[in-house]
């Protein structure tokens, strides 16, 4: 729930004229009316959408009086809730603070030589207007829940530190830890579908240099399916496997085998 409900952008507990009890707002653009939408589905009415205001509210509860200490110093300056971090070991937790405040930024490595583009995505978590001794901590959290490492790097803004992905293995790790939160959220696929971003790029690059091959550091995620793990992404589906089961027993991503399964079934 803390990340559902505060991350680094936009959002903040309101105290009531009276000083009886706080509220929620948090405001959005237009382009993220949906997924707005999806995020508050979590709550059971707690929380609300204003059309008009762009808003995501809440009424006045104890509740949120409550949760302010963890989220606010006495001054109004905000902190991570770290003693609120050991209930947050759901895949929500990560895909929600990654779709607020995260990027999938994908670093190009042009060969024209070779006439190929080599892609690195990496995962930022733009959290700068947090310390970075709180930064670390929120780092070994996740590190200790989701096996995924994350570093501090250097920002030019807020308290000079954001934490990201450096190596392939953690960034797709990653994406693949919140794949089952995120399959009802395809408006925010851009992010957290690789898949999508892949197309995206191809388009994008293919304006550019329509003769180069495009390939990736996962390159084996995505390469051709042989007959025996066809028969057996069948008979597993057959059998009631979820989709992650079978993305675990192949050693692909959840979404390779959405997307192979929707090819098998228009055969």
């Amino acid at each position: 729930m803390p990340a559902l409900l505060e991350t680094e952008k936009l959002q903040s507990f309101i105290k009531r004229a009276d000083g009886k009890n706080h509220s929620y707002r948090e405001h959005f653009g237009k382009e993220q009316a949906e997924y707005r939408k999806w995020k508050i589905s979590f709550f059971d009415n707690l929380l609300y959408i204003t059309p008009r205001s762009q808003c995501v509210r809440s009424s006045s509860l104890p509740l949120f009086t409550r949760l302010y200490p963890y989220f606010y110093h006495d001054d109004g300056s905000k902190h991570i809730p770290i003693p609120l971090l050991t209930y947050c070991t759901l895949p929500h937790f990560l895909a929600v603070l990654y779709m607020d405040d995260g990027s999938l930024c994908i670093s190009p490595n042009i060969n024209k030589r070779k006439k190929v583009i080599y892609l690195t995505p990496h995962i930022y978590l733009y959290l700068q207007n947090y310390p970075p001794e709180e930064l670390k901590k929120l780092q070994q959290h996740i590190l200790s829940y989701f096996g995924v490492t994350f570093r501090l790097s250097n920002h030019p803004n807020g308290q000079g530190c954001i934490l990201r992905t450096t190596s392939v293995r953690d960034t797709f790790h990653f994406l693949d830890i919140i794949s089952s939160a995120i399959s009802t959220c395809p408006s925010m696929y851009y992010k957290t579908n690789w898949n999508e971003r892949l197309k995206i790029e191809k388009e994008k690059w293919k304006k550019i240099f329509p003769d180069f091959k495009l390939l990736t550091s996962s390159h084996e995620r995505s390469k051709p399916y042989s007959k025996k793990e066809i028969q057996q992404l069948k008979e597993m589906k057959q059998k009631g496997a979820t989709i992650q089961e079978i993305a675990d027993t192949l050693q692909r991503s959840y979404w390779s085998i959405v997307y192979k399964w929707r090819e098998i079934q228009k055969e």
